[in-house]
């Protein structure tokens, strides 16, 4: 299987999205930087400017839940900021992405930084392009959008940026941040086809609604999306408000609102969503008798959704606790101020009045409350002018979007396949070339290749390998290893294992004397208690033989010297004629040829591998050598 790029693993967390965790995960954020610090005067005429800029392509586009926005940010310093919820509808992402690079374009002094949960979603599209070094763990403060194009901080620039180091880096050194061709023309074939494909993305639907929903949506059609969300994540609590429709099902005086024909635009996503789930109209709700009305289903659907959301934000703006109270809490819960108290709890409940009262009369408070009561003031502003069906009835409502691209998007998802499975294998093909010249290039300067192979060479590379690079720690150290993990006294390891041999060897010698009848008195203590320290190295010999003979005999009884060559193994044919108690001595006596069995097992190992990675191969990889493959392997 194939080794993925750094920006493909998902084992490799990214530190963007631990530092956005705390907004929703179907969320993009960006950053605009300008090159020279802007007074706040100034940051506001460039907040205009930008917002300007972008709204030809954004006036009739419906987001999934929220527009496009900049507000101005003072930490670290003075910037813009914003973040989009996309949810479902990936277009918005990418879209956002699109009037992103047409601001760098537009305004050529700005650096644009944008990623979502993912982390540095751009380097994730172009991770089959992007150069080795670059990962998730060292890809923070190195992607940029700038003049229209991406920009990739060098490593060997800035190894670990800083946002004020890259972007003075991108000022003076700009060319040189400037990502590959293929990194660009991957990013740009992405976004192109806006804002056409974002035209495109919209589907009109013919419903049958409340005439107090179709003045909502006539006057304000960029609502039809929190109505969607309203539907969409309704819960139990909500649904209570849709059994009763207070607000667009009796809010005028004189009955009920009557029913209208009117066509509502929406994007592609909001009409799955409204088309995927079932949903059983309250029992307030007017439906034809008819059953399998598509146009009274989606009205209701709507309806119902944007009753849920106006009775839900307006409780929570009565309250102030949206978003910002979540957050509030979680903020006292971690920092203990709850002590641990159970919920409901007499002391639990008055430390939560206590927090309840602080909140109201912060700051966040008031924001929270006036960004809450937005939608519901705009619906309200609008109901309150009077409005009856009869301006919807002279209107032509056109028929709903053919819809057929929700039951045949498998085209459009197996074209996108074929596209990233030919990334891939251009990916895996360009991975190829350059192995196989590095393959060439370590192959003809250890002159080991082919038939010029020479296991004399071999021998040498290797013995210059353990004389350079390996020692009694092993062939390889990490540099952050602690030498202190393992600690071996060898004075005392060796005076044990004498101990140890002394008392085997005092018994065979003692035996072997005893034979002979001679004496069985061997004195080997006598430099135990310090009082013949000038015997000591006739005692280390001494030791030494004795564990080199006690050695010999233990090995005499298996088969471990078969393993190996003996260098009279080489002129054996030349010796038939010596007798077997000569042929028996030599063998005994005759050395090992260490260089041969270097080889023989290093090839061995090797062909045991059968051209897959393993430990010979790696080890040889270290000394820079490159086996020839058995290239008459089976026949």
């Amino acid at each position: 299987m194939a080794t993925p790029p750094p920006f493909l693993n998902s084992n490799n967390p990214n530190p963007l999205t631990q530092a956005s965790s705390r907004l929703p995960e179907d969320t993009v954020i960006y950053s605009i930087y300008p090159d020279n610090p802007l007074s706040q005067d100034a940051l506001q005429s460039l907040h205009l400017q930008i917002l300007n800029a972008v709204s030809p392509f954004t006036t009739s586009y419906i987001w999934q839940h929220e527009p496009f926005t900049l507000s101005i940010a003072l930490h670290p310093f003075p910037h813009l900021k914003g973040h989009l919820r996309f949810g479902d509808n990936l277009n918005d992402e990418w879209f956002t992405v699109f009037l992103l690079f047409r601001v760098s374009v537009a305004f050529p002094s700005v650096s644009i930084q944008v990623h979502d949960s993912d982390g540095e979603f751009l380097l994730i599209e172009a991770a089959y392009h992007l150069p080795r070094w670059l990962n998730p763990e060292n890809s923070q403060n190195r992607a940029f959008i700038r003049r229209g194009k991406l920009h990739i901080i060098p490593q060997s620039a800035l190894p670990n940026p800083t946002l004020t180091e890259s972007l003075n880096f991108l000022i003076e050194n700009e060319q040189a941040a400037v990502a590959p061709d293929s990194v660009q023309y991957v990013i740009q074939n992405r976004i192109a086809g806006y804002p056409e494909k974002a035209k495109l993305n919209t589907h009109s639907v013919r419903v049958r609604v409340p005439v107090s929903v179709a003045r909502v949506f006539k006057h304000a059609p960029s609502l039809i999306s929190l109505a969607v969300e309203g539907f969409y994540d309704r819960d139990m609590d909500s649904m209570k408000h849709a059994a009763k429709m207070e607000r667009f099902l009796k809010g005028r005086k004189g009955g009920e609102e009557e029913m209208v024909t009117v066509t509502v635009k929406m994007s592609r996503a909001m009409y799955a969503q409204l088309m995927q789930q079932r949903f059983q109209a309250p029992k307030c709700y007017p439906m034809p008798a008819k059953k399998g009305d598509l146009e009274a289903e989606l009205g209701m659907k709507i309806a119902c959704g944007l009753e849920m959301m106006y009775q839900e934000k307006k409780k929570e703006g009565e309250e102030g606790k949206g978003s910002g109270w979540k957050k509030y809490k979680e903020s006292l819960e971690k920092s203990g101020y709850f002590k641990g108290l159970v919920p409901g709890s007499n002391e639990y409940t008055r430390l939560m009045e206590n927090a309840e009262e602080y909140y109201k009369n912060s700051s966040l408070f008031s924001k929270t409350r006036e960004m809450l009561n937005a939608p519901v003031r705009q619906i309200d502003e609008i109901l309150s002018l009077p409005y009856s069906a009869d301006e919807f009835k002279n209107e032509d409502a056109p028929p709903s979007d053919d819809d057929s691209w929700l039951y045949s998007g498998e085209d459009e998802l197996n074209s996108a396949l074929q596209d990233r499975q030919k990334e891939i294998e251009l990916y895996e093909l360009k991975r190829e070339k350059k192995k196989s010249k590095e393959q060439k290039d370590t192959g003809a300067s250890s002159s080991l290749k082919g038939e010029d192979f020479d296991l004399s060479e071999l021998v040498k590379t290797m013995q210059g390998f353990m004389h350079k690079m390996s020692s009694y720690e092993g062939a390889e150290v990490h540099n952050d290893r602690d030498p202190k993990e393992v600690e071996l006294d060898v004075e005392r390891f060796m005076k044990d294992v004498e101990s140890v041999m002394k008392y085997q060897g005092d018994e065979n010698v003692t035996r072997d004397m005893d034979d002979d009848g001679g004496s069985s008195d061997m004195d080997f203590d006598e430099s135990e208690d310090g009082s013949d320290m000038s015997d000591h190295e006739d005692g280390e010999d001494s030791f030494m033989h004795s564990y080199s003979d006690v050695m010999n005999n233990e090995l005499k009884s298996t088969t471990l010297k078969k393993s190996f060559v003996h260098a009279n193994e080489q002129t054996s044919v030349k010796n038939e004629g010596t007798s077997n108690a000569t042929e028996d001595m030599d063998e005994e006596f005759s050395p090992v040829d260490v260089d041969v069995n270097l080889v023989k097992n290093l090839l061995d190992s090797f062909a045991c591998q059968q051209g897959l990675p393993g430990p010979t191969s790696n080890l040889l990889g270290l000394m820079g050598v490159n086996l020839p493959k058995d290239d008459n392997k089976g026949k």
